[in-house]
């Protein structure tokens, strides 16, 4: 059997989001790099990271809004389906847009890391290509196994050319377009 990759999926986009459109509450399905994907359930600490992101955001730059979960077409030629835990953008951005939205014009991407044997690849690997590969300029991943806030910017060729990993307590300064300054030593509190 061929392996599921981009060039081999394991079926259409549009067959995709049919089953996602039909997939119970409690899933949250996606489309990665050819391959279907089940996003775990965030757990409580989870969400409170979460929170405390979009209350820095909100504080930082009230002209931006970070959307929970909404869904982007990311990857090469915009034929994956991601729901990162976050997409920043204007106020009103996805207005109009239904549930797979394209990412021109989303600022950043944040994907918080579960407890989960998967997530190594997913959030570290195959969710930061497609948002490289989608030219999102910044993918912001709080790793909870690290204990580290990693800021991904500069996407060139498919690839975020500039990679920055922050011990949880440091000041991080999100940068252009963005021009957010981070204060994580609060994720010390969620940390385990």
């Amino acid at each position: 059997m061929t392996p599921s990759t981009a060039e081999h999926p394991q079926m259409s986009v549009e067959d995709f989001e049919d089953l996602a459109r039909h997939a119970p509450e409690t899933v949250t399905l996606e489309f990665i790099n050819g391959k279907l994907e089940v996003k775990p359930v965030p757990d409580g600490d989870h969400v409170t990271i979460f929170m405390w992101l979009l209350r820095q955001c909100m504080q930082a730059r009230p002209d931006l809004d970070l959307h929970p979960e909404q869904g982007l077409k990311v990857g090469t030629y915009r034929n994956g389906r991601a729901r990162p835990d976050g997409a920043l953008g204007p106020v009103g951005h996805f207005a109009g847009q239904g549930e797979w939205a394209d990412p021109a014009g989303v600022l950043m991407v944040v994907e918080v890391t579960s407890h989960d044997s998967g997530t190594d690849r997913r959030d570290r690997v195959e969710k930061r290509d497609g948002y490289a590969e989608a030219g999102l300029p910044v993918y912001l991943l709080i790793d909870r196994d690290a204990d580290a806030v990693v800021v991904h910017s500069a996407p060139r060729d498919g690839r975020y050319a500039e990679i920055t990993a922050y011990a949880y307590g440091a000041t991080v300064t999100l940068p252009a377009p963005l021009g957010i300054t981070l204060e994580t030593e609060g994720l010390k509190d969620y940390s385990l």
